[in-house]
């Protein structure tokens, strides 16, 4: 299987390493879009000013999010099953879980990021408060939902990872 391909021992132990960091780092990324979504929520039923800490939590949820992404295509670059899916494109199709990392989870995370970036983006460039906690509100609300549909949880019947690696 994919697993028994030769890899150099540096990259074995940067790939692992690399494996638990960006495994851990989803905690945060989840976390910071959680606390980001009762941020924008609060902020709109309540209808408070948007503030310092408001386009604090904005902004550091968008950086999180980016680091996150900078590490998965580090690992998207050291894999296995990636490399596995490019040199045997046609056997790696066949086995969903390859073509889950090798394909799905990098598109739909790409896309997710995408939506951080606008979503912060626009909600930054908003004129009233309320728009920009809506703007923050809907945007990170459809990421988190691509986010959860694209981690290979533990129960996902995509593929399974542990909660932690």
């Amino acid at each position: 299987m994919f697993f028994n391909l030769p890899l150099p021992s540096q990259l074995k132990i940067m790939y692992q390493t690399l494996t638990v960091y960006h495994s851990l780092l989803r905690w945060l990324v989840l976390l910071s879009l959680i606390l980001s979504l009762i941020t924008a929520c609060t902020g709109l039923w309540k209808q408070r000013h948007f503030g310092k800490t408001d386009n604090a939590i904005r902004h550091w949820t968008a950086t999180i999010a980016h680091i996150q992404l900078i590490a998965g295509i580090l690992l998207y670059a050291q894999s296995p099953v990636t490399r596995f899916f490019r040199e045997h494109n046609a056997e790696a199709r066949q086995q969903f879980d390859i073509t889950f990392f090798s394909v799905i989870h990098a598109i739909l995370m790409l896309i997710a990021i995408i939506l951080i970036t606008i979503g912060s983006s626009l909600s930054k460039r908003q004129n009233s408060d309320r728009d920009k906690f809506r703007t923050m509100a809907l945007w990170y609300a459809f990421a988190l939902l691509i986010i959860f549909i694209a981690i290979p949880w533990p129960f996902s019947p995509f593929a399974t990872r542990p909660y932690i690696r």
